[in-house]
Order: structure tokens, then C-alpha cells, then sequence
């Protein structure tokens, strides 16, 4: 006689083990017809699991974000059913949910084409028409060994083999297609209602390059048609938000196979990208950090020492040299605690805070490098603070709310903060690992700030606030951390004066409030559409001339404006005003200012605005007010 705790509480309790199903049922109908899936004592289980115990019960339907996910996976699924109904010859490996949708990767003997995903995607609405119901099987490794052999889906083979042979091994049927996957799943095909391929592309098995390229199809899928269709509209408008796309029209930058994730910056992105930088070294200026320079390459001896070496290698490049192997260091971490190493520190040294554009390299995977927003050799505004166990609250509580002013300042508003607790593969003891966890959520919780947990996703050496910016579009990004470091200090052997004489490590800080530089000009380009706040934008005034007459005062009239601060620039090109102004409009150029002859007569100048105002005729003097005014408001929204 199970006893059944509902999530408000209350309690029901049934005669003889009863499923998850028959549980939503005696809730109600409506409940029982909307049930994807449930939660017993915390793990997600099938409608069909049986609880045959006294448990904590959670029905899960697609208001629930586990909800959304389980149709996302049963679409995948859908997917691999789809294809094999077409293409029987293909095989399927994986398919997991991403961001948004998912994905499932095919050895196929031909290319997909994008005809195929029509097809593909209307046989997967004619499997959802037919209400095939989704069961559950359990096999031995032998068993399933033997089925996917005799189906002929060596891959499913493959990962068999891979998996742990004290790890049961379960299948997914609906119709007549099978698959290997841990579940849960949706109980009927017909709950998936809302669901649209995307794109092909190609993906290596197992994202090794040295094996065999399998095709990639990627879907979206959704609760219902509503949230397609407006996640569709954001995907067409993130379209023409794209940052490469901008970089084009807007002269700022380019990539070549040359040197593959690394930026060529032209000069109108190097623009942006100093006034960044050198709004964030007046920031740490002010806030007592002292800014230095670390070397590129250093001695992979350091790397082992610091644990990055075990836990990052994948990610480093290496060199050889002087009969020894250097690392190109991916962080600036073990940097800084050389520089704290170089002479005696005591108590009253501490909060040391350390800042440095530090320009690190990692090993992206070819196929994961986009743009600005992935890429192999970036810059971040990193830094560290060292200080005592007592010092950490007021650290962190410090630096969360001057990371909030900084986002602000970008005109971001709207942040969510998570915070990242230990992973599997860390260092550190489990009491360290508690303290640090504890110190993070406590500086929170003091700021009234509201955050959410993301277990297991913290650094391998200390769990991390992360800040997310939502962007014009709802897209979140995650830009800023704070690491909580209990044990790379003490790993090199860093230490300080205690007040009783005492050689302690220090507690180390990790933060970056942008992140990589490269990444946020990127986010900055897509959620401004490349209409940048004036403070950052490359070229702030164009002073064009109707014609030659006037191309005295139109130099005039540049230089002046540089004088004040102005990015500003002359374009004296014999063409019409009306075809400059249009193409200096695509170029998002905040100010255009046109010069003709009653402008030359009364020494003013005529201005519009990139989004097409008239603000009419001005002294120049009135004008550079104007800007000053609004360059001093940043990107603030407030």
C-alpha cells in the first residue's frame, strides 16, 4: 500500500503498486491527458513506472522545463524513426537534446539534402498521426547486443560496448522502431505537437576527426505551435542580428583558414574593442587592482602543478623547446599566483586583487568555432583575488554588485545569476568544497539577489557564480563569473603571514566580468543589431558634403569634432548626399552630418540621426554638447 506525497503536500495512498499514469489519473483528467512523464523521490520516470513504495511524486507535463526536454528527446527520436522509415539503409548513433531543440547524427550512403528534411519532417508528422504508444525495455548486454546486430546498427553496438557492464541497458520502442536510450520518453507520439527541422551539417563519430564523418540533422521542437512559431521568429530575426553578417556591412573584422578561431580585427572593430577595454581598466583603476602582464607560453610543469594539466589538456596547445614542453597557457590563473608569490605577503597585504587583458588560447573543436562568439585565441578581462577566509564575503558581495553596474553601463539590465557547484572531476577535499559552496550562496543571499543552482557544473577547482544577460531576444549569455578557489593557492605552494605568525594560503578569487572581449563584442553587435550606444560605436560622426564647395568646412568641421573626442570622419566623395546617407545608414553610423552651402554661410551644421531623425540645423558648438551628453549616459536603460 504505497503512500503518495504530492508536491502541495498532501497524501494519497492506493491499495496495490500503481503507475505514474494511474497516479495523474486519480488527480484528475485534465492532469492524466497532460502527463509526459513524473518525478519519484527526485528521478525522472516514465508514465508507465511502476512506484511500488512510499515516494514523493511529481507528474511532469509540458509546463515543466523537464517536460519540455522529454519532448525534445522523444523528437529526436521521432527523428531516427522518420529516417529509417525513408532511408532504411541509415543508421542512427546518438541523439540528444541541445539548447532549444536536438539533433541526431546518421551514417548514411549519400548526402542529405535539404529536400529530404521536408520529407523527412512530414513522414515524422505522419508517425506522430498515428498515436503510436512508447514502451520500455530492459536487456541484458548480451541481449541487446544481439538485437542491434541483427538490425544492423553497429553503432548502437559500439556504444553498447562502451557502457559499463554493470549499467542495465534499455530500449525505447514505438512502432517499429527501436532505440538504446536511458528514457524517459513521452507515452504517445501524438504529445509531440510542435516541431520543425532545421539544418544538416556533418559531425564526426564521437567529435573525433580521425574517425568517420556521420550527417548531423538538427530540430526544434516545442510545447505547442504558438512557442514554435514565435521561437522561429527569433531565429529569423537573430538571422539578421547574425555578427559576422554585421562585421561585414560594418567593416570590423574577419576570419580566414589561416589561422582557424583567431580574429583579424580591422580598425572600426579594434575601435570598439579598446573602448571596451579601456572602460573596464577604468573600472578596475578605481577599484584598487593592480594590472600586469603574463607570459604566453609557459613550462607545462607549472600546468601539472596548478591540475589544469589533468583536468584541461585537451583543450591546451603545446610546444616544444630547449629540450622541454611549454604549454600556451587557456587561463591566466597560475600566472597570477606567481606574481603573488614574489615576496613575502602578510595579513595586511590582503585583499591583493590582480587584473589582466590576459589573451589565452584553447583548442576548439573545428566544427564548435563561430565568429566572434567561439573561438580559439580570445581575451579576457580576467583577475584574481587573493585574500583571507574572513575577507570572502565582503570580496564577492563587492564585486557582484560592481559587475551588475557594469552590465548596466551596456545597457543590460535583465540578469540571471546561477551558481555552479562542485563537479565529478575536481580537486580539493569535500569539506573544502562545502565552505566554498556555502561563502558563494551566502554573499547572494546577503544582496537579496535570487539565483538558481547548477549542480555539478562548477570549475574543477571551485564552484563559480555565473551571470547570464538576456538580450533583446530572450537569448541568454553567460558572461561574468566569480570561482571561489580553495586549492590552486596551496597546490604552488603560495602562501601569506597570518595575524599569529602563521604561513597560510590565501583564498584565491577568479573573476572576469565580460568574459572573453571577443565573445561580448559579438553579443553587443547581435542584441543592437550593430547599432551600437554612441560611447562604443567605431565611427560616431560622418560629415558629409553635398559638394565640392563645401569641403573645406566639411574638413573643418571633422577636425573640430576630434578635437572635442568625437570619433568622427569626413566622406568627400563626388556622390549624391541622398546615396551617402543611405550607405552610411547600413553602416549603423550613429550621427550623419551633412554640410551644404547655408550650413558653410552660417557656420552650422546640419545633423540626422542613423534611424532616419531630422534634428535640424545647429551651431557645431550646441552639436558637440549633444554628444558629449549622450556618450555620458553610456548604454544605460535606467
Amino acid at each position: 500500500m504505497p503512500v503518495i506525497t504530492l508536491p502541495d503536500g498532501s497524501q494519497k495512498t492506493f491499495d496495490a503498486p500503481v503507475t505514474i499514469a494511474e497516479i495523474a489519473a486519480s488527480i484528475g483528467s485534465g492532469l492524466a491527458k497532460a502527463a509526459i512523464a513524473g518525478s519519484v523521490d527526485g528521478k525522472l520516470v516514465d508514465t508507465f513506472f511502476i512506484v511500488e513504495q512510499d515516494a514523493s511524486i511529481r507528474i511532469i507535463t509540458d509546463r515543466d522545463p523537464e517536460g519540455l526536454e522529454i519532448i525534445r528527446h522523444s523528437s529526436a527520436h521521432l527523428l531516427a524513426h522518420a529516417v529509417k522509415s525513408l532511408f532504411p539503409s541509415a543508421e542512427v548513433t546518438i541523439g540528444p537534446v541541445i539548447e532549444d531543440g536536438f539533433y541526431y547524427d546518421f551514417a548514411f550512403e549519400r548526402a542529405f539534402q535539404p529536400e529530404d528534411l521536408i520529407k523527412i519532417e512530414a513522414k515524422m508528422q505522419e508517425l506522430v498521426e498515428k498515436h503510436y504508444s512508447v514502451s520500455r525495455k530492459t536487456l541484458s548486454r548480451e541481449e541487446a547486443i544481439k538485437f542491434f546486430n541483427k538490425i544492423g546498427e553497429k553503432y548502437k553496438v559500439k556504444i553498447i560496448e562502451d557502457i559499463p557492464s554493470d549499467e542495465p541497458l534499455t530500449i525505447y520502442q514505438q512502432g517499429d522502431f527501436a532505440d538504446l536510450c536511458r528514457g524517459p520518453h513521452v507515452p504517445n507520439t501524438n504529445m509531440l505537437k510542435a516541431f520543425k527541422l532545421t539544418k544538416i551539417s556533418g559531425a564526426y563519430w564521437r567529435s573525433d576527426s580521425k574517425n568517420e564523418m556521420l550527417q548531423r540533422i538538427y530540430g526544434t521542437a516545442w510545447k505547442d505551435k504558438k512557442s514554435l512559431d514565435l521561437y522561429l521568429k527569433n531565429l529569423e530575426e537573430a538571422e539578421k542580428r547574425d555578427h559576422r553578417k554585421l562585421a561585414k556591412t560594418m567593416d570590423l573584422f574577419h576570419v580566414q583558414e589561416e589561422a582557424p578561431g583567431m580574429i583579424f580585427w580591422h580598425s572600426d572593430g579594434w575601435t570598439i574593442y579598446r573602448a571596451i577595454r579601456n572602460y573596464i581598466g577604468q573600472k578596475i583603476a578605481e577599484q584598487d587592482y593592480q594590472e600586469v602582464v603574463t607570459p604566453q607560453i609557459v613550462d607545462l610543469e607549472l600546468w601539472k602543478k596548478s591540475g589544469h594539466w589533468a583536468n584541461f589538456s585537451e583543450e591546451m596547445f603545446t610546444v616544444d623547446a630547449d629540450d622541454r614542453k611549454f604549454a600556451v597557457k587557456p587561463m591566466n590563473c597560475p600566472c597570477h599566483i606567481m606574481i603573488f608569490k614574489q615576496g613575502l605577503k602578510s595579513y595586511r597585504d590582503l585583499p591583493l586583487r590582480l587584473a589582466e587583458f590576459g589573451c589565452v588560447h584553447r583548442n576548439e573543436m573545428t566544427g564548435a568555432m563561430h565568429g566572434l562568439m567561439r573561438v580559439r585565441q580570445m581575451v579576457q578581462d580576467d583577475g584574481h583575488i587573493f585574500c583571507t577566509d574572513n575577507q570572502v564575503q565582503s570580496e564577492a558581495s563587492f564585486f557582484i554588485q560592481s559587475v551588475l553596474s557594469v552590465y548596466r553601463d551596456f545597457g543590460f539590465n535583465d540578469v540571471i545569476l546561477k551558481l555552479a557547484t562542485r563537479p565529478d572531476k575536481r580537486i580539493g577535499t569535500d569539506e573544502l568544497w562545502d565552505h566554498a559552496e556555502n561563502a558563494l550562496a551566502q554573499a547572494l543571499t546577503q544582496l537579496g539577489l535570487t539565483f538558481e543552482m547548477r549542480p555539478k557544473e562548477g570549475a574543477f577547482y571551485g564552484p563559480k557564480i555565473e551571470f547570464h544577460l538576456k538580450d533583446c531576444l530572450g537569448r541568454m549569455w553567460q558572461c561574468g563569473t566569480l570561482q571561489l578557489d580553495y586549492a590552486q593557492p596551496a597546490r604552488l605552494e603560495a602562501y601569506y603571514i597570518a595575524e599569529d605568525g602563521s604561513k597560510k594560503p590565501p583564498v584565491m578569487l577568479h573573476r572576469a566580468i565580460l568574459g572573453s572581449l571577443e565573445r561580448f563584442i559579438g553579443i553587443l553587435l547581435e542584441h543592437y543589431t550593430g547599432k551600437l550606444p554612441l560611447w562604443l560605436a567605431p565611427i560616431q560622426a560622418i560629415v558629409m558634403n553635398i559638394t565640392d564647395k563645401q569641403a573645406n568646412y566639411t574638413k573643418e568641421i571633422t577636425q573640430e569634432l576630434k578635437k572635442h573626442g568625437v570619433r568622427a570622419k569626413s566622406d568627400l566623395r563626388n556622390e549624391k548626399i541622398g546615396f551617402k546617407i543611405r550607405e552610411h545608414t547600413i553602416q549603423n553610423i550613429p550621427y550623419l552630418v551633412v554640410i551644404g552651402d547655408r550650413e558653410v554661410e552660417s557656420r552650422t551644421v546640419s545633423v540626422r540621426t542613423q534611424g532616419g531623425a531630422d534634428l535640424g540645423v545647429m551651431p557645431l558648438s550646441r552639436y558637440i554638447e549633444l554628444m558629449q551628453t549622450e556618450i555620458a549616459k553610456l548604454g544605460r536603460v535606467d
